[in-house]
């Protein structure tokens, strides 16, 4: 922090310092001051999270219909985008376990039309393996945080 004292005194420089921590609360006052914006991002809400489930099955091949997306959004409830980038890789390999009696020579052979689509099935049996990351207690921890700290935009 001390060598971005009088960094851009210059009126015509601009430096934009970007930042995330998932441990705001361990920064010093110091550092906070130099942080005018402190915004808190919350965990993606159900739409965000069923954009990032499409975006990754984009180039799949998968039976999901409308009803399955909204129950992925129930199963995805208090995942962060990594948990749900990992669901979906998670879920992806369903399909590819079902091939009965492969040999790793096989698998090299099976064309993709031999390989079921992902299936809402996949994806809540990798539920029950990828679990969300973030605590509730990490969740208020950082509520307070922004209440205290927080900008308004």
């Amino acid at each position: 922090m001390v060598q971005l004292d009088g960094v851009a005194t210059n009126s015509d420089e601009r430096l934009l310092v970007l930042a995330a921590t998932n441990r705001p609360q361990e920064l010093d006052e110091a550092a906070r001051r130099r942080f005018v914006k402190r915004l808190y991002i919350a965990l993606p809400e159900a739409e965000a999270r069923l954009t990032i489930v499409k975006n990754l099955l984009t180039d799949m091949k998968h039976s999901l219909e409308e009803e399955d997306y909204n129950r992925i959004a129930e199963l995805t409830e208090g995942y962060s985008g990594a948990d749900v980038r990992q669901l979906c890789a998670e879920a992806a390999m369903g399909p590819i376990r079902d091939v009965d009696n492969c040999s790793s020579m096989d698998i090299e052979t099976i064309g993709a039309d031999e390989i079921r689509p992902i299936s809402l099935t996949d994806f809540i049996s990798a539920a029950e393996v990828v679990r969300p990351t973030v605590m509730s207690e990490d969740l208020t921890a950082y509520k307070l945080w922004d209440s205290k700290f927080g900008c308004l935009v």
